[in-house]
């Protein structure tokens, strides 16, 4: 029994704290993910290549080229509009990753931002400065929406056909088994292509704007049905896949412009022509100047002087 009525001392087990990862730890980590996918991307491109020296599937390539014929009445070549939309694409949807990454990585944000309109409505400078991003992002593609309808450019990366698919796969294996397909850009994209531009104009981007809207200090705080039936968790869940989407989608769509006739395929995008001339490549070289230029610029001293233009910041 204790003594003077005291209770026992009873030991406890004390929980460590998680250990955080080093530097050390974390290079390591990300050169074992990197040699895995150095192995995985060779075995691919040897099973492909083995699929490749089988009769059916040679057959199979030879039905399914990897693209099917555009509509009758379907545009021949790329306009000029598509040119600058492309460009302010670009710039707008770096800046908007820069300032995704640093909200979802800030814990004492520097500045905040209040609306005049509804003092409730708070949030970061960084976030303010996504959302302005984002906006201008917004407005961009829904110009290029209207425009893809209105001189029949759909026709290129909205799918016509269910060819689409055994098309799609005969290209997919044509470049992974490193015999890519020759398709010419300024008549018809190849239908792997076309799924991909499809998939991030009419399903990526509005997924990110509405799981970005749900996350934003935009939402109404009143709607609680609402908020009930698209849970906070479940926008983030998702809103952070979808800009690895873009990231992984403009790295592999660089890297083929660049690797499948550069000088030609940037005359398409910024010339307009189906020429191959130096002129396109000089303009996509200033073109990444200026997106260097933007992501410099976009800092909370500069962005700080636009957001008074539309409420309050208070630097901490």
């Amino acid at each position: 029994m204790p003594r003077h009525g005291r209770p026992p001392i009873v030991s406890r087990a004390v929980t460590p704290p998680p250990e955080t990862p080093t530097a050390g730890r974390r290079i390591r980590l990300w050169i074992a993910v990197g040699i895995g996918i150095v192995v995985l991307a060779v075995v691919a491109v040897a099973v492909a290549r083995g699929l490749r020296t089988l009769e059916p599937v040679q057959e199979f390539l030879q039905r399914y080229p990897g693209e099917y014929p555009l509509p009758k009445g379907a545009p021949v070549g790329l306009p000029a509009w598509l040119g600058w939309q492309h460009f302010f694409n670009a710039f707008l949807l770096v800046l908007v990753v820069r300032t995704g990454w640093q909200s979802r990585r800030e814990r004492n944000p520097r500045a905040l931002w209040t609306s005049r309109r509804n003092r409730r409505r708070r949030m970061s400078l960084t976030v303010w400065t996504h959302l302005a991003l984002d906006l201008l992002w917004i407005v961009n593609g829904v110009v290029y929406v209207v425009l893809l309808f209105a001189t029949g450019q759909w026709m290129r990366i909205v799918p016509t056909s269910w060819d689409v698919i055994p098309n799609a796969i005969s290209a997919l294996l044509q470049y992974v088994s490193f015999d890519w397909p020759t398709t010419d850009g300024w008549v018809n994209y190849n239908s792997l292509q076309q799924l991909s531009y499809f998939a991030i104009v009419f399903i990526a981007s509005p997924l990110a704007i509405a799981t970005g809207y749900r996350m934003s200090a935009l939402w109404p705080r009143d709607a609680q049905r609402l908020s009930r039936i698209v849970p906070f968790d479940l926008a983030r869940a998702i809103h952070f896949p979808v800009m690895l989407v873009f990231v992984l989608f403009v790295i592999v769509h660089v890297g083929l412009v660049l690797t499948t006739g550069a000088l030609r395929n940037l005359n398409h995008i910024y010339t307009a022509s189906d020429e191959v001339n130096p002129v396109g490549f000089a303009i996509f070289v200033v073109s990444l100047l200026v997106i260097a230029a933007g992501w410099a610029l976009v800092r909370p001293t500069l962005a700080a002087v636009v957001a008074r233009r539309f409420g309050e910041v208070r630097e901490r």
